[in-house]
């Protein structure tokens, strides 16, 4: 409902800006007052969405703590020969390697 609120708030600002003439009754002469309010309806959307992906996030992050099943799926591919990003041995030698440094450009 707040969400809907602050849409149709900003909304009605735009449309006040893209018309051509003004109605005098609409006018707000305390302009600081009405940029203060603009600033303030938008930082509480943005907070309004970020908290929305959040939960989100969340809920599908947790959605069921007791599946393993992407342990199962790594494990298959390293027993086919897919190489560990993480493994120690295997960056030291990606840092050595002059072809990949030459094409992220950090030698000649």
């Amino acid at each position: 409902m707040m969400f809907k609120k602050l849409v149709q708030k900003l909304n009605i600002e735009k449309e006040k800006t893209q018309r051509a003439a003004i109605n005098p009754i609409d006018v707000d002469f305390d302009d600081r007052k009405n940029d203060f309010l603009s600033r303030l309806t938008k930082n509480a959307l943005n907070m309004y969405e970020k908290k929305c992906d959040v939960k989100n996030f969340t809920k599908l992050v947790l959605s069921d703590p007791e599946n393993t099943s992407h342990n199962d799926i790594v494990n298959e591919l390293f027993s086919k020969g897919i190489i560990d990003p993480s493994d120690d041995e295997k960056l030291l030698e990606l840092s050595d390697n002059t072809r990949f440094l030459r094409d992220l450009g950090l030698i000649d």
